[in-house]
């Protein structure tokens, strides 16, 4: 059973077997990992981590089910072009519906820090992202790949 979980040090190899799945060069979204960030090493990780930890712009979750990390998702509290959440799985862990059940997850956690709104964005042609934000209430703008997904208050839900 899948779970979202903070992330954390003792799931190092795990994460780095998910990282190593996505191929060098390959963007992974929702692990708020940056170029410059150097996760090969246990020091270079742990700083990593403390980066995301101290983050007060963006909440960070890994998806994982036992042992494995399957993606990430971010929740940023202010669109600042990338939109407020992002997410990624990676590749052996696709089409089984895990980026929408973190998503309604992150959803409620948005909807609970009082947020009225939330904006996600896809690369382009990326078409079952794009399903899975609109079957989780996502409009698209104006032919982008940026959807607004209104955030009813939890007492109207």
């Amino acid at each position: 059973m899948p779970e979202l979980i903070t992330p954390t040090a003792d799931r190092r190899t795990a994460w780095l077997d998910a990282h190593a799945e996505w191929g060098p060069g390959r963007h992974e979204d929702g692990f708020g990992l940056l170029p410059a960030d150097e996760v090969g090493t246990p020091a270079g990780f742990a700083a990593w981590l403390t980066r995301l930890a101290t983050d007060e712009s963006t909440e960070y979750w890994w998806i994982v089910d036992g042992e494995r990390v399957l993606g990430g998702i971010a929740l940023r509290r202010r669109d600042a072009g990338a939109g407020h959440i992002s997410y990624g799985v990676r590749p052996s862990a696709r089409r089984r519906g895990l980026a929408g059940w973190a998503l309604a997850r992150v959803l409620d956690e948005a909807r609970a820090r009082g947020m009225p709104e939330v904006v996600l964005v896809c690369a382009p042609g990326n078409v079952a992202s794009a399903k899975t934000i609109e079957r989780h209430g996502g409009v698209r703008e104006d032919g982008s790949w940026r959807y607004r997904v209104t955030l009813l208050p939890v007492e109207k839900l």
